[in-house]
């Protein structure tokens, strides 16, 4: 039953995590909330609550895999068996790959990347002897697509698709009840735009089209409640870049050089302040709770027709089947 169900979202103090763990409260589900920035969970855990879900706090770094599965221990010590693990969290830094340090690309890639690795072992760890329980790893059409700028979260999303795959194969080979899916996502407005590290000269932006974090939290909540899917794809932007990069991937090689610097940038300057949460959260004693929304709310869309007939593969068939059968009978008509 929802009302039973017991989840760990992790990055779940803003963005795309906050989306997500609000959308399962409202199912009445208990919810393990895993970040490290404490404002942001306090106030993702009063959400969760004012939805009709149960919260519960755990402030981890998802760097460090003993953290994860102590969350992981405590979440099962105090809801229940964990029924479905989201992997959201992340860092990353907004910037060439020369003006990149050593040890920040070292930094996004733990959190990034192992910080997937270290959720899904600590979720298999506890569902596999029970057979049962879904991981569902947020991804990015980066995580077949590589743009400029962002060296180091295309990286880890690269990493995170060849491991799941390598983990689903595994699965399968067993027989496991044990499922995993993997969720690629569109630009979404949510607030790593104004906390990322950032050595870009102006303000670092979602390439359009944007869309709300609502859009993405029902996308996860659909793969989790299908989780046999290998993955499902979120946004026009997403279907029609990964179909493009499969097709001709050194042409758009080219179109991305030419444009992915400037789409990736507003006009304004970066701000001289702007936070960074890169070795520490955001939202630590002195910054403040961001939410899920960025600051973008102007320009995203709080729907996607793609992903609903992704959703909803019979009734698009059907619709179009009868579509094409009314076009020729039509057709016949005319010719008659």
């Amino acid at each position: 039953m929802a009302d039973q169900q017991v989840v760990v979202v992790t990055g779940a103090s803003g963005g795309i995590g906050r989306a997500v763990a609000r959308a399962f409260g409202a199912r009445q589900a208990r919810v393990a909330l895993v970040a490290r920035g404490e404002r942001g969970l306090k106030a993702a855990a009063d959400e969760v609550r004012a939805a009709g879900g149960t919260a519960l706090v755990l402030p981890t770094d998802v760097a460090d895999a003993a953290q994860v599965d102590a969350a992981a221990e405590r979440a099962e010590r105090e809801l229940g068996p964990i029924d479905v693990w989201v992997n959201v969290a992340f860092t990353s830094v907004f910037a060439r790959f020369d003006d990149i340090r050593p040890e920040e690309f070292r930094r996004v890639t733990e959190v990034s990347y192992l910080g997937y690795v270290y959720g899904t072992m600590a979720a298999l760890r506890r569902m596999k002897p029970r057979d049962r329980g879904t991981v569902v790893q947020v991804g990015s059409a980066l995580a077949y697509r590589g743009i400029p700028l962002q060296s180091a979260y295309c990286g880890a999303k690269h990493a995170i698709q060849g491991f799941n795959e390598s983990l689903r194969c595994e699965l399968l080979a067993e027989h496991s009840g044990v499922h995993v899916t993997m969720v690629q996502m569109p630009a979404v407005n949510t607030p790593q735009f104004s906390w990322v590290l950032s050595r870009l000269p102006r303000h670092a932006q979602p390439v359009p089209p944007i869309y709300q974090p609502e859009v993405a939290a029902r996308a996860v909540l659909h793969a989790a409640d299908h989780p046999r899917r290998r993955e499902y794809w979120v946004g026009g932007s997403t279907v029609g870049t990964l179909a493009a990069n499969a097709v001709a991937p050194g042409l758009l090689d080219r179109y991305l050089a030419k444009t992915g610097m400037k789409s990736q940038q507003t006009d304004q300057p970066k701000p001289a302040r702007q936070p960074a949460n890169l070795w520490a959260p955001a939202d630590g004693p002195s910054g403040h709770d961001f939410g899920a929304h960025g600051e973008f709310d102007r320009r995203s869309t709080p729907r996607s027709f793609q992903t609903w007939a992704s959703r909803h593969h019979g009734v698009v068939a059907t619709c179009g089947g009868a579509l094409a059968a009314a076009g020729l009978a039509l057709w016949r008509r005319a010719r008659s």
